[in-house]
């Protein structure tokens, strides 16, 4: 397959400075998306080795992934699109070795999952990696459920909660934890949460979080909870309502739920 140019779509655009616009504007990322589906689109294809389309589930990782890379984006961190397209390749393949962990008929060598499928510039799949490719392709082809529909769906039904307390879905990757002892204590207090019915409930009836009672029930300090409230109140919504393709993304969380 012709690799993409990395920069062709870029060259008459100010693209890193629209990317750091669109991390406080809606209507810049809603923008910047209409503006670079196609471009998003080719990376789909490229590291899946088929034609993907908008209808496809594999754009509304790659929609996500880039909601993710201009949230997370730096000026330091060099050229938006090359920070945007490892952003994508790896949300796209984490995907794929997650499909593959659980079709267990797939018999391939486990050595396959370790790289990058040989989608730089420059590389060539091996036979493995593209056997692995093509079945996968062969998976996602069947079901009747539209994936990126579902996506967008529910996505749409996000941003109406998320609404009345102040922030958008798109706000999230902003305020999502980074660092482990971070994320451990995020989900100790979205746990704390889920796991305490009147505290979700004044949740929800004062649109914020109750940082006095979340605060001695979790025993999260409380400048952690303040900083990442935003993500908080998103997962608690998100893994106590009926959001299973967003609630993937929270796998960690979900396990420890169920522990």
């Amino acid at each position: 397959m012709k690799q993409i140019p990395k920069n062709d779509i870029f060259k008459d655009m100010d693209i890193d400075r629209l990317a750091l616009e669109a991390k406080t504007s809606e209507d810049a990322l809603n923008n910047l998306i209409e503006t670079q589906k196609s471009w998003m689109l080719r990376i789909c294809s490229d590291v899946t080795h088929r034609y993907i389309t908008d209808s496809d589930d594999e754009w509304s990782t790659a929609l996500l992934a880039f909601h993710e890379a201009v949230q997370s984006y730096e000026a330091e961190k060099g050229a938006f699109p090359a920070f945007a397209s490892v952003v994508i390749r790896r949300r796209l393949l984490d995907d794929i070795r997650s499909q593959w962990r659980h079709k267990g008929e797939i018999h391939v060598l486990p050595g396959a999952f370790d790289g990058d499928f040989g989608t730089e510039e420059g590389e060539t799949p091996d036979a493995v990696s593209l056997e692995v490719q093509s079945r996968v392709a062969e998976m996602s082809a069947g079901p009747a459920v539209d994936p990126a529909a579902a996506a967008r769906e529910e996505i749409a039904a996000a941003q109406e909660i998320l609404k009345p307390y102040g922030f958008s879905f798109f706000d999230l990757a902003e305020s999502s934890p980074k660092a482990g002892k971070t994320k451990d204590a995020c989900c100790k207090a979205v746990l704390a949460l889920l796991k305490n019915e009147e505290l979700l409930d004044k949740m929800r009836k004062n649109k914020a979080l109750p940082m006095k009672e979340l605060e001695l029930a979790s025993g999260v300090a409380r400048k952690i909870l303040d900083r990442h409230r935003r993500y908080i109140i998103a997962a608690a919504e998100i893994l106590s309502g009926e959001y299973p393709v967003l609630a993937e993304y929270l796998g960690y969380i979900r396990k420890a739920l169920k522990t």
